[in-house]
Formats: structure tokens, sequence, C-alpha cells
């Protein structure tokens, strides 16, 4: 699945408006966090979720009514009380979302270029959208990209200080932020690398676990040595797709850093040990193997005999995913792609 600013990105360079809704603060239990977006438009299924049920549904509604003319503007939703109610929802707090209609010009396309490239290339930076603000009603809003070097791409109304205050700020935040400066409300959205998953091998798991890997937000990358398996018509939902020569190096030339996660899925044990030897040599932050506890036991000791310790081997998740009775290739990649959201949510702690 693409990413908000890939999303974004595309649709503005085919000439298509859009909003991007945000929930900028929520209390309490919600479907979502704060910092939670989504990219609307009028005809194309969002992108992105704010939660599901009757909240998103009214959101999307009124998103595209805003397209047809209307300014930015924010939504309260009190899920406590009578909302409950009318959407059939059994959270209990507080939320609010901004409408952010944006519409195609140069200026737009260029900045959803320029918060996708960093995106990519995980060099760091923060969307920052500053309004001024009368209760629901947004009076004036402005977005703006803030780089690690200090260069400024758009427009803030603001002063040189308040302006590298802000890029300090950002810069240092894991999540969205919301500070109050020069008469202004900004929200401060941190520019973080999406966590990549390698899928080494593609055969009947590997496309199921990608699928799923690509939907939960992941930056997917498949690699095997048969074009045949490895080719975008297999892998229609994922990133790249690469042919390799063999399996002996598959992470020559990649960026493996650690939050980074390897999927170790293929054909047989001796390409297995040879990607896991690969894999333990990367700072990966996670490292799965498909197979038996039997498999697992005759590579660690081919593997141990070769020099490598007992601590890099306690890096491996292997057999892969968690226990749930897996069976088919979907109830196996369902296996694995929880375990990996369990270990995601462990390296952002």
């Amino acid at each position: 699945m693409k990413t908000i600013a890939e999303t974004a990105f595309q649709r503005l360079s085919q000439g298509t408006p859009l909003v991007l809704a945000k929930i900028t603060s929520q209390k309490g239990a919600t479907p979502r966090t704060a910092g939670t977006q989504m990219v609307v438009t009028t005809e194309e299924e969002p992108v992105g979720t704010i939660g599901g049920g009757l909240v998103e549904a009214t959101i999307i509604e009124q998103s595209r009514r805003l397209l047809s003319g209307g300014a930015a503007r924010f939504e309260r939703f009190d899920l406590g009380h009578a909302d409950v109610a009318s959407m059939d929802m059994i959270c209990g707090g507080d939320l609010e979302i901004l409408l952010d209609p944006i519409f195609p010009s140069r200026e737009s396309v260029d900045l959803f270029d320029g918060w996708r490239q960093m995106e990519t290339h995980g060099h760091g930076g923060v969307f920052v959208i500053a309004l001024q603000r009368s209760a629901e009603r947004v009076d004036r809003i402005y977005h703006a990209l803030l780089y690690g070097d200090g260069r400024v791409k758009g427009h803030l109304p603001l002063t040189p200080p308040a302006v590298a205050s802000l890029a300090q700020t950002g810069q240092s935040a894991k999540a969205m932020q919301i500070v109050f400066v020069e008469d202004h409300h900004v929200i401060l959205e941190p520019i973080l690398k999406p966590k990549t998953a390698f899928v080494v091998g593609a055969g009947h798991v590997a496309q199921p676990t990608a699928r799923m890997l690509a939907m939960v937000g992941f930056r997917v990358v498949v690699l095997d040595d048969r074009e045949a398996f490895a080719n975008p018509r297999r892998f229609p939902d994922v990133h790249t797709v690469q042919v390799l020569p063999d399996l002996n190096d598959p992470f020559n030339g990649m960026s493996v850093d650690a939050q980074s996660f390897i999927v170790i899925l293929t054909r047989g044990h001796l390409y297995d040990m040879a990607v896991l030897a690969k894999a333990l040599e990367t700072e990966a932050g996670y490292i799965g193997m498909i197979g038996s506890r039997r498999k697992r036991d005759a590579i660690f000791q081919r593997l141990r005999k070769d020099g490598v310790t007992e601590a890099a081997l306690q890096r491996v998740h292997s057999p892969i995913g968690l226990d749930i009775g897996a069976e088919t290739p979907a109830e196996i990649a369902v296996s694995i792609v929880a375990e990996m959201i369990a270990e995601n949510c462990k390296l952002n702690m």
C-alpha cells in the first residue's frame, strides 16, 4: 500500500484534489490515535484509515463536500455520549479531526514530492501545517516541509527563530505534535522512513505474506533468484520485486538497518541457511525463518560450526510467526505478520 505522501503526490500530479483528514487530538478510548490520517478524493477509495465505522464514513462524506468548494475545518466527535448511540460505537473518548483540502498546483505537487523523497531515502524532516482557527473554523492554513539542514519548502508565516525552533522540535519527535507559536496552531508531523520488510523467497507463502505486510504499512521488498516467481504480476502490492543472480548474498547493496525486518521463506534448507548467515551480518531488528524446529536446529548447528555465536542465533524467530495452528499459506502469513507487528511495537518503545 502506498504511503500518505506517495498517494497525495500521485493524486495531485494527476490533477486530482484531495482532503488530508488527520486526527489532531484524542482523549480516552478512540479507534485510532492522534496523528493518524487518510487521503480522501471524490472518486477513489480513501487511502489510510482514521478508525473505520461511522466516524470515518462521516469524515469521508464531509471531505468530499469540501472538494466541491470549502475551506479547511475541524470536526469533533464525542464518543462518550450522544455520538456513541448515534454511531453504534463502544468507544468512550473524544476525537478532533482536521479536514484539510489540498488542490493541484505546482507548489502542492512539489511539497508532497519532497515528503515522499524524505520518506524513501530516510533523510528525515518535518511536515508542517500552521493554521489560525476560530473554534472549528480554520481562518488561514499553510503547509511546508522543514529539512534537517534548515531549509524550508513551502510557506510559513513565522519568524526565522520560530521556524528554527520548530525544526528542532520536529526532528526529535517520534509522533505528531501540536504547538502554539506566534498566534498559530502548528502541527508537526515527523517524517519517518517506513519500516522495510525484506521477504526472501517468492513462493506460495511469500505471496499472502507480502500482501498483508503492505496492507499494514510495511515497505515490502521481495527477493528471489527466479524470475518466474519474482515478478510484479505475482506481487502487485509491494514496493520492489528484485530478481537476484542467486541467494548467496541477497542483501548486497540493500539498506538494511535496525528498523528493517527480514523474512526468510526460500524453497529449501540450504538456501535458508545461506540467507540466514547473511541476515545475521546485518543490523536488522527482526529476522524470521520459516520451517520446523528440527530444520531450525539443523541449520543452527551448521552455523555454529561456521563460527556463528549463540547470541547471534538468539536474534532469529524460528519457526517464524505466532503459534496459532496455521496450516494454509494465508494462515501462515497471518501468523508471520502478527508476530512482526508485535516486534515492531517493541522496536518503537
